[in-house]
């Protein structure tokens, strides 16, 4: 028996030190307090392998030495442990410092024991025959004893409080502890009580040592795993269902309860619910997702179902598992964000970017029908907005959109293009321009007591070439609005090859603008203005194009176009410069004569119209009273202080103004008084729109004395007739213009006539 213990204590240390070594080489904070617990339990089982092997009476003293002392450092390092493997709990707790005090006088007395023989001694006794030597205890190694048994019975309490405090998925960790190590306790005070001289408690200390390596280096809370792994899956925001190997359903979270209506523990019927909704789709879904609905219209409900097979380590079928993910509200969000994106917040019409890309896709897949754009423009709708409100003018819009919509046909598309208008692309075979036009002309929009009559034009191109941009087929119906004369009359025009021709014509002298100006075939004709006594005393430049292909060309074939695209600011610029060439070789030949040149709305805003006319008077050394400037009354529709400042500023260098076109518009009178010109140019197509030709002579004469009172002379513009001239010099005009006197003629033509 004494052999077989032997063994026992031997195997016990070996394992100790070997779990000493593992716990100390890993990374694990609490590695180093499994080392120094696995470490200090060697000594007290050394101590009992020397005691149970001893023959003499001095080595059963050197083990009971090594055991007593081995036990205080037990339990320093089973403080030291249980306070690192507690601290999860947050308690703050740490080893007194006074039990460091206690045990180090308690081992400093056993060590004084030899000399003093204080604490213990041994006595011989036989058991079967076979030599043992049992301790003899005395006041001092009872002390050490309550000392380590007080220390025991602590840290059995604190391990008691824990198991209770902790969720109970905690408990296993600490309640193995617990109960190992009141055994161990028990197993000693047994021993003790007893004096049997071989103390076998010192292999529950060793198992207890060996428990506490493995559940704080390798144990793995598996209940806890699996009550948080079943908690997550329980809230995630899939169905979650994992089956069999036989495909029987072990397990459902509670949206899978959900989706199927199972309520309780029988889940034999979850396989057949899954079927009945979503057909045999689970099985479809191995390792890969499926997207399935479930319903129909606003109740529809969109699925992923992905269903994975799990095998063991050694790639051996265990079942599968499956989630469904309900999607339907990323979906609708997806769809509304989308559809935000696609239509117009106010009419609920596709926006221009989705109407033009719909438009495009459809021209390139529908190759059998023919179609036709149309163009809608809401006329004068910034008044709507002004008189009525912005409420009301959205209120029309929205009109409109549903106008469209009542009247769409199969297969169009329509959308808001901008603020005030409208593209539709529909069937060529269901426009009805007649149809249209009765629609149009009784268009009346309402909201509340309000009420008024919309006027809307339409363009419309019918489309021939398919590869032809959306955008030029929509600017192709957009020009079309240009023919409508009386727009309250007739709202609807198509595009034709007249307009085709008239864009080609634009683009063509618009490409070959810069070649006429450098090569000069735009030139400058002079049309001579002369005075009362019909002497020549100066004349107006006009653009004329001597086209190398065309010939003479008018100026209605290209002044109008340049206007629209702004090109006429490079005419514009040409003919000041060729009035400046031309002044200049007539210093020494007509000095006093001036030349008139027009100055466009747009060359305010492309160009610093008083830096380049004073650069150009100054490179050509002539005074700048010898060019004249002209302006329409449009120019001073806008920006009215600012235009006010430019012309003083000429005034001041020393050009004179003129305005032309006076008596056109209707504000001209209100801003004589401030506007800073030289010279009036009355139109005498005035007179000839008038139907009552006393009050329009009256009017004319007034203006001539006007203009006089304020300092300002008078040029009449337009005079074709003898009586025409007497007439205006018997009301005092002091300047003549027209077909009477002379056309537009070239400069030789003209220099010969002076």
């Amino acid at each position: 028996m004494r052999v077989l213990f032997l063994y026992i204590f031997i195997s016990l240390m070996i394992a100790q030190i070997i779990c000493a070594f593992i716990a100390f080489m890993s990374h694990k904070e609490i590695g180093r307090y499994v080392a120094l617990l696995n470490l200090s339990l060697i000594p007290p089982v050394l101590g009992n392998f020397i005691i149970t092997c001893a023959t003499s009476y001095k080595l059963a003293m050197v083990g009971r030495y090594m055991f007593f002392i081995g036990i205080d450092f037990v339990m320093l390092a089973l403080l030291s442990f249980t306070v690192e493997y507690c601290k999860d709990l947050k308690t703050g707790h740490k080893v007194p410092k006074f039990l460091y005090w206690l045990f180090a006088v308690d081992v400093i007395q056993l060590a004084l024991n030899p000399f003093l023989g204080h604490a213990f001694s041994s006595e011989l006794i036989y058991v079967d025959g076979m030599p043992y030597y049992r301790v003899v205890p005395y006041l001092w190694l009872t002390l050490h004893r309550l000392l380590d048994y007080g220390v025991l019975a602590a840290l059995i309490l604190i391990y008691t409080i824990v198991s209770f405090r902790v969720p109970k998925v905690y408990k296993e960790k600490y309640i193995v502890i617990l109960v190992t190590m009141l055994a161990a306790g028990l197993w000693q005070a047994f021993y003790v009580c007893m004096r049997i001289p071989v103390d076998r408690s010192m292999i529950g200390f060793a198992c207890f040592g060996l428990l506490v390596f493995y559940f704080a280096m390798f144990y793995h809370p598996f209940r806890l795993i699996d009550r948080m792994l079943t908690s997550i899956a329980a809230d995630i925001s899939e169905a979650m269902f994992v089956f069999d190997k036989a495909g029987k359903c072990v397990w459902l979270n509670k949206l899978g309860r959900t989706l199927t209506g199972i309520d309780g523990s029988d889940l034999e019927e979850v396989s057949k619910k899954l079927a009945d909704i979503f057909g045999d789709v689970i099985n479809e879904a191995e390792n890969e997702t499926l997207l399935r609905n479930v319903g129909s219209g606003d109740d529809t409900r969109y699925y992923s179902i992905e269903k994975k097979l799990m095998t063991d380590d050694h790639d051996r079928f265990m079942g599968s598992s499956c989630r469904i993910y309900d999607y339907t509200d990323e979906h609708e969000s997806v769809e509304k964000r989308m559809y935000a994106a696609t239509h117009d917040a106010l009419t609920d019409l596709y926006t221009k970017e989705h109407l033009f890309s719909r438009i495009k896709e459809r021209l390139e897949t529908d190759e059998e029908t023919d179609y036709v754009i149309a163009f809608v423009d809401v006329k004068n709708f910034k008044i709507v907005n002004d008189i009525f409100g912005k409420e009301f003018g959205d209120h029309a819009l929205k009109c409109v959109a549903d106008l469209i919509r009542a009247n769409a046909v199969k297969k169009s598309i329509y959308g808001r293009i901008a603020g005030d208008t409208f593209g539709i692309c529909m069937p060529v075979e269901h426009f009805n321009a007649a149809a249209m036009e009765n629609r149009l002309s009784h268009f009346v929009v309402k909201q509340g007591k309000l009420e008024y009559s919309l006027l809307i034009h339409v363009g419309v191109y019918e489309v021939i070439d398919t590869s032809v941009d959306v955008s030029v087929m929509f600017d192709r119906a957009h020009v079309t609005l240009s023919r409508i004369k009386d727009g309250y009359k007739a709202h609807v025009e198509v595009y034709d090859n007249e307009i085709r021709n008239k864009i080609l014509w634009n683009q063509q002298i618009s490409a070959q603008l810069h070649n006429a100006l450098k090569e000069r075939h735009i030139c400058p004709y002079l049309q001579p203005i002369v005075d009362r006594s019909g002497k020549t005393v100066g004349a107006e430049a006009l653009a004329r194009w001597i086209h190398p292909e065309h010939g003479f060309l008018s100026p209605a074939a290209f002044i109008p176009v340049f206007e629209d695209n702004g090109m006429i600011v490079d005419v514009d610029r040409h003919m000041w410069r060729c009035a400046c060439e031309i002044l200049k070789s007539w210093r020494g030949t007509h000095p006093d004569l001036f030349i008139s040149v027009n100055i466009s709305p747009k060359d305010f805003y492309f160009t610093d119209v008083v830096a380049e006319i004073k650069d150009l008077v100054s490179e050509y050394a002539i005074p700048p009273s010898a060019l004249r400037l002209e302006i329409t009354e449009t120019v001073m529709m806008t920006d009215i202080e600012d235009k006010m400042k430019i012309l003083e500023e000429l005034r001041k260098s020393g050009f004179i103004v003129e305005m032309d076109d006076f008596g056109s518009g209707y504000s001209s009178l209100n801003m004589l008084k401030d506007m800073p010109v030289d010279v009036l140019k009355i139109d005498m197509k005035f007179l000839e729109r008038s139907k009552d030709d006393n009050k329009a002579r009256l009017i004319v004469e007034n203006i001539i004395n006007l203009s006089k009172s304020l300092g300002i002379s008078s040029l009449t513009e337009g005079v074709e007739t003898r009586e025409q001239y007497d007439m205006l010099s018997d009301m005092g005009c002091e300047l003549f213009q027209g077909y009477y006197f002379a056309k537009p003629i070239t400069l030789e033509a003209f220099e010969k006539s002076v």
